[in-house]
């Protein structure tokens, strides 16, 4: 069981963790993806998230495949915000659950690793001081 998809709205983040709390399961990871307040130096008052949503979850879809294909998990959940986000919002979630750790682990690696470099969601910095900036895109590392 797993899915992707793109919300305009907040997510009830219990519903999603609920969802994934499979009996079978003994391992659940997540990643939460917060909207902060700097970036590179400068004083970020939120975001914009644009996406063409009919290829985001056909993208985001293949990638839940894959991670379902490469890892023994249980379950996985992806979701990515799209509009207007302030300090502290979720942009992104991704939860997976799995009979061990280190494959839920993996997978949700895997899985932000993946949306981040091929899932079409653009983001635009508002700054404090009234500016705003489309932030380029740039493949993951390991690390990052």
């Amino acid at each position: 069981m797993s899915r992707f998809f793109v919300s305009a709205e907040p997510v009830d983040l219990a519903a999603l963790r609920a969802e994934l709390h499979l009996d079978e399961a003994g391992g659940f990871c997540v990643f939460e993806g917060w909207v902060r307040n700097r970036n590179e130096g400068r004083a970020v008052d939120g975001l914009d998230y644009e996406s063409y949503e009919p290829l985001a979850v056909n993208e985001g879809t293949r990638i839940m495949e894959e991670a379902c294909a490469q890892f023994a998990i249980s379950g996985a959940v992806a979701m990515h915000r799209v509009g207007s986000l302030k300090i502290g919002d979720v942009a992104v979630w991704i939860g997976v659950s799995a009979p061990h750790r280190d494959a839920a682990f993996k997978a949700c690696r895997y899985i932000i690793d993946e949306i981040k470099l091929r899932v079409p969601v653009w983001k635009k910095e508002r700054y404090l001081d009234g500016d705003t900036e489309w932030i380029a895109c740039h493949q993951t590392e390991a690390g990052s």
